[in-house]
């Protein structure tokens, strides 16, 4: 499997010519929808170097100052994506203000519309693959620079629109007109970007589906007369940890407890190979094992 950094790099490249087709079709055209469009693209292109720069940082082994590791810089990519959107949005919309005062003709439609046709199916298919790697790599690095190329692709298909509208009714305002809705559009999309980043890194619990597996894994306990308590779990980028105390007999010999939680950890990570499971050994009949001063997510 190749490594996420290989596909940052992917995205880096993409975006070069991605912009380079984008501000050819602006030149030959003199459309603002299409600027707004290469615009953006200059967002992606500073995207794909943050998300570069991040996962080779995430990727680093726990040392003795990141004793779990570096995954979490990760949401600090799509943070930062989020932010630079903003940027070209207001960009964006800068451009269109003086143009929809002072409309202009458009030129060379023809080829300028086949170079953002261009433009957009090579954001879309690296999009496709960053995705498929996104998913295999748990990361939201790739995940969030993905959606974003997919949102770009949206865009350039409404910029085209407008361009042709324009062709048609001659109503030459309309181009700037979507050149803001563009900026709207992707406003949103950089807020989602934002709020998820931020969400990541007040460490929320594992997904529901990931939970129910660690859940079924754990009731075995009570099949040989042990229970369990004050589980919690949180996702750190690519990797969630999963701490949990495991209640035993008293009588049961410390090689043995040690055993059974060995098993109870492995076979967790067998469903959920992402997944660092902790567990606290304490004995089932004192009253004192029970006692947690948090608020478990589940309980036997």
């Amino acid at each position: 499997m190749r490594s996420p950094t290989s596909y940052a790099w992917l995205s880096v490249a993409t975006s070069i010519v991605t912009i380079a087709l984008k501000f050819g079709a602006y030149a030959l055209t003199g459309s603002v929808g299409l600027l707004s469009d290469a615009i953006e693209s200059i967002v992606n292109i500073v995207a794909a170097l943050v998300a570069l720069i991040i996962l080779t940082y995430s990727a680093a082994a726990p040392d003795r100052e990141h004793n779990f590791g570096h995954e979490k810089a990760q949401y600090f990519s799509s943070g930062i994506e989020g932010t630079l959107i903003f940027v070209a949005a207001a960009g964006i919309i800068w451009t269109a203000i003086p143009r929809f005062v002072n409309p202009q003709e458009l030129e060379q439609v023809g080829l300028g519309l086949v170079l953002s046709v261009a433009a957009a199916a090579a954001n879309a298919l690296c999009a496709v693959i960053m995705l498929r790697a996104a998913h295999a790599h748990r990361s939201i690095t790739l995940e969030a620079d993905a959606r974003h190329l997919l949102t770009d692709v949206w865009t350039t298909a409404g910029v085209l629109v407008g361009v042709l509208l324009v062709q048609f009714t001659g109503w030459l305002r309309l181009d700037p007109i979507i050149a803001v809705a563009v900026a709207l559009q992707i406003l949103w999309t950089g807020w989602s970007l934002i709020a998820r980043s931020f969400q990541g890194l007040m460490d929320r619990a594992v997904p529901d589906e990931d939970q129910e597996k660690i859940i079924e894994v754990l009731s075995r306990l009570h099949d040989r007369g042990c229970d369990y308590h004050a589980l919690r779990t949180r996702v750190a980028g690519a990797k969630s940890f999963v701490d949990v105390h495991v209640l035993v007999p008293g009588s049961m010999s410390v090689q043995d407890g040690h055993d059974l939680v060995e098993q109870l950890e492995n076979d967790i990570q067998a469903k959920l190979p992402h997944v660092e499971v902790l567990t606290h050994l304490e004995p089932l009949e004192d009253p004192k094992s029970w006692d947690d001063p948090g608020k478990p997510l589940a309980g036997a």
